[in-house]
């Protein structure tokens, strides 16, 4: 049997309609009040003339939804025509020297940023936010990390390795890594200023000044640790310099969720939270709710 929107404002019996209801026994979606007055305030409040469409956006026939197609064709062409461009001026930038040794904690021993190349030329990191005594990573670097292992061959196959950094000790890093089942590598920068020197860490000293160096701005900052991601290269004689930084939203050109939500209905959907990025869960953490204090960085570093 199908009780539909369509009986909206029909002569159906109300009676039969909240008894089947009853026999359903379908849960309530509103706690505390009984089913059968439930669907009987929707029955009553129902609009024929609404009901089965979509009271705020346009349906009209095919024709007219291909002409505007089309109109957003071409603008999707000039933003990758566009995107093309910035890409190329990234790869112009001017490199620096990377001078100072730094030391990470690997699995397999200490390394130094040469080292962490793989043999590659290129190297891509993270800058995961897991600071010393953190029980577990940030929830949005979580998110970011979650694309990671699935690019990590095809990168190699461009003459790229990609893997994070975090201030957290090794074996703190190596537990949270072991929960979430990622495989790509993940070293400490513990006991070096690697993170301090890239601005993604903060001394509680300068969390307490009220404003710290990030995103290339000064702005108020309520972590000591803080996400990015950083681009090196490395010559033929074991030189490395710097060549990119991106910090706050220019960490999302790695998202890939991002960009297949930009593409439905709904969109991000992320109207009306906290913060942009409250929806987001550790993937094992994954409830159906979203409220407060899902996401612990995207909030702050701007665009």
């Amino acid at each position: 049997m199908r009780l539909g929107c369509e009986t909206a404002g029909t002569d159906l019996n109300q009676d039969l309609f909240l008894g089947i209801a009853d026999e359903l026994r379908i849960r309530c979606p509103q706690p505390g009040i009984p089913l059968v007055v439930f669907m009987k305030q929707r029955y009553e409040t129902m609009d024929p003339n609404t009901c089965g469409k979509s009271a705020k956006h346009p349906v009209v026939s095919r024709e007219e939804w291909l002409g505007k197609r089309i109109e957003l064709l071409e603008k999707e062409k000039e933003l990758t025509l566009q995107r093309d461009r910035i890409a190329g001026e990234l790869r112009e930038l001017p490199w620096v020297r990377i001078g100072k040794d730094y030391r990470f904690q690997s699995p397999h021993g200490e390394k130094s940023l040469a080292d962490l190349f793989g043999g590659k030329s290129q190297l891509v990191i993270q800058h995961f936010m897991l600071g010393p005594g953190w029980e577990e990573g940030c929830p949005s670097c979580s998110f970011m990390a979650d694309h990671t292992d699935g690019m990590i061959p095809h990168l190699a196959a461009r003459d790229v390795t990609m893997l994070a950094v975090s201030r957290a000790p090794l074996a703190e890093i190596e537990a949270f890594r072991k929960r979430m089942g990622w495989r790509f590598p993940w070293v400490s920068s513990f006991g070096c200023d690697f993170n301090f020197d890239f601005q993604v860490s903060f001394t509680e000293e300068q969390i307490a000044g009220g404003e710290v160096e990030y995103n290339y701005a000064k702005m108020e900052f309520g972590s000591t640790e803080a996400p990015g991601i950083s681009v090196f290269h490395k010559d033929a004689a074991g030189d490395v310099f710097h060549s990119y930084s991106a910090f706050g939203r220019g960490v999302e050109q790695v998202i890939g969720t991002y960009a297949v939500l930009d593409l439905v209905p709904k969109g991000r959907d992320e109207e009306g939270l906290d913060f942009t990025m409250a929806w987001v869960r550790h993937h094992d953490r994954y409830d159906g709710s979203i409220g407060k204090g899902g996401a612990c960085c995207s909030e702050r570093g701007g665009e």
